[in-house]
């Protein structure tokens, strides 16, 4: 855990580096004021998506693996980190920027790309497969669900979590990262715990409050179960997860089967032991043998 912390906060400081070192190349024809999207490597399309509050340094590993045979495009949230909130702050968010990563991959002409989402760029990967049907080749959801609630109790609803998902907006729109952190553990004692998909390990690298606030409150509140059966391509999830009955995460496996079971087809299903949120950092031999599977 300690170990994790170390790589997420040494994030932010080494994007320019990175940058620089991986000589990543800028999308120069594509303009949005809702992404931003960079380049990397040759071979067969590859997107990744970061999850809330998270830009595109969170795949630094999986990309420094992948940008010898594939080509990745890198998506960034615009507002989250230190990018410009841009159109993001103002409305709602998360519909917009799935409307934008489509049209990224139809005017870059983009022939059926994999896209790799972690927490809500899973579910952005989700929406983006079910509205480009066969223009997408496989989506891979990284410990993300259609609607997380699910993952803490089956039965949840939507109006079941808006008392929450209300108090999480006002927490972060109008006091700030910290106040969200502390009031987030007050709400784990209330949902007994389970809120490792909300608050405890979502790589938080900050950035416009107000594009953070509608973000979290639409992750927590928008349930994409329903346009499960929209989607074509393929479909794999990877979660982090415990042999120990006594954590969470052992219960993982049948949580994310009962929240992707309205799928067409049936998604493949790859839990990685000693994981937790963020997967591809817990866990990262193991993550890269699942997306070296999934991309075969």
């Amino acid at each position: 855990m300690e170990h994790r912390r170390h790589i997420l906060g040494g994030l932010a400081g080494s994007a320019i580096l990175w940058s620089a070192g991986a000589k990543v190349r800028a999308q120069t024809a594509f303009r949005s004021q809702r992404i931003a999207v960079t380049t990397r490597g040759r071979g067969p399309d590859v997107l990744l998506i970061p999850g809330l509050a998270s830009t595109a340094e969170v795949w630094r590993g999986v990309a420094d693996r992948l940008a010898g045979k594939r080509r990745l495009h890198l998506v960034s949230v615009r507002g989250f980190g230190d990018l410009p909130a841009g159109a993001n702050g103002n409305g709602a968010v998360l519909a917009a920027v799935a409307a934008e990563v489509h049209r990224y991959i139809t005017e870059q002409r983009l022939e059926r790309p994999a896209i790799i989402g972690h927490s809500m760029g899973g579910q952005l990967g989700l929406r983006v497969a079910a509205d480009a049907g066969a223009r997408v080749g496989r989506v891979m959801a990284v410990d993300s669900s259609p609607f997380f609630p699910a993952l803490i109790s089956p039965d949840a609803t939507v109006t079941d979590i808006e008392p929450i998902a209300q108090l999480a907006y006002q927490a972060i729109h109008f006091l700030g990262d910290e106040a969200l952190r502390s009031r987030g553990r007050e709400m784990g004692l209330e949902l007994g715990g389970a809120t490792d998909a909300f608050f405890g390990t979502l790589g938080w690298q900050g950035g416009d409050r107000r594009v953070l606030a509608q973000s979290l409150y639409e992750v927590m509140t928008v349930d994409l179960r329903r346009r499960l059966p929209d989607i074509t391509a393929p479909v794999t999830v990877v979660f982090g997860w415990s042999a120990d009955e006594a954590s969470p995460r052992s219960r993982t496996d049948r949580l994310f089967r009962g929240a992707y079971a309205r799928l067409r087809t049936p998604a493949a299903f790859i839990p990685i032991e000693g994981a937790e949120h963020m997967v591809m950092i817990d866990q990262p031999t193991r993550f890269m043998a699942a997306v070296d599977r999934f991309l075969a």
